[in-house]
């Protein structure tokens, strides 16, 4: 839910939020797109196979209103959800009333509230974009994981079509590779994967791509998406309209007897600066 900032992109001498304008301003749209991604389960399967969290501590940090957090208490131990904006904190509460095992809890990347080697897994999803500038953040989740716990990333591939291109059209200035070689160099392995978002019509289609990418870039998307399905949204006899969408599942686990000296938040003076979400 929110980005780790690039360097340059906003100097400040505390960890700072910034809006997220997708699911700050448009939390119900957001909803929608949550339930369209990965409706095949294809993320899921990678991040069990990369880092079974069965009855450990989980902690998802972006947790944004708590879409993510069920899924994961359905075989972890206990689960915590941490996000800085609170009436997304009040609708994750909300939404995990009835289990017992989850906890949601106002943070930021930089300053997580729990306790140090207190998480086996701890979970960012889009919360890592644009790679420099996240060592903060990064040093923060060493300190909260277990010597052994791993951080599982699970990022949208820039370079992958035609989801990536539409954002590249946003954010002209990113760079995927230079991103890539980021990640490997702090430690991270790298598993593509193209899961399918599904809509069950133009409409739900039109909303969640205006609400990702500035108008003239959502405008071309949708249309894209609706040549690419019919019209109507029957391709190949399926109904609907599906987008294919490519991502990074980065992750790295936690040495035994891992030190990181200064790893505390209030140790560095980059900030934390929320960008378009786009999962």
């Amino acid at each position: 839910m929110w980005k780790i900032a690039r360097r340059g992109q906003r100097s400040a001498s505390r960890a700072e939020v910034l809006p997220s304008p997708n699911i700050w301003y448009h939390p119900d749209t957001y909803e929608l797109e949550n339930r369209a991604q990965d409706v095949d389960g294809d993320l899921w399967r990678v991040l069990e196979q990369e880092c079974d969290w069965a009855g450990g501590d989980v902690l998802d940090v972006g947790c944004g209103d708590g879409f993510h957090l069920p899924r994961f208490a359905t075989t972890a131990k206990s689960v915590i959800g941490v996000e800085p904006h609170e009436p997304l904190v009040r609708r994750a509460e909300r939404r995990v009333a009835e289990l017992p095992a989850v906890r949601v809890l106002p943070g930021s990347a930089q300053a997580i509230p729990v306790p140090d080697a207190s998480a086996d897994l701890v979970h960012a999803r889009t919360a890592y974009f644009f790679g420099p500038g996240c060592e903060p953040g990064l040093r923060e989740v060493d300190r909260v994981l277990r010597p052994g716990g791993a951080l599982a990333i699970v990022d949208l591939d820039v370079s992958s079509e035609p989801y990536g291109r539409w954002m590249r059209a946003d954010l002209p200035d990113y760079d995927p590779a230079a991103v890539d070689s980021f990640f490997a160099a702090q430690g991270f392995r790298c598993r593509r994967v193209t899961a399918r978002w599904w809509f069950p019509d133009a409409e739900s289609v039109a909303a969640v791509l205006r609400i990702e990418f500035s108008p003239p870039v959502a405008d071309r998307a949708i249309a894209d998406v609706l040549r690419d399905n019919g019209s109507h949204g029957r391709h190949s006899g399926t109904a609907g309209f599906t987008v294919p969408v490519g991502y990074r599942v980065l992750v790295r686990e936690k040495p035994a007897g891992l030190v990181l000296p200064g790893h505390s938040s209030s140790s560095s003076s980059s900030s934390v600066s929320i960008s378009p979400s786009t999962a």
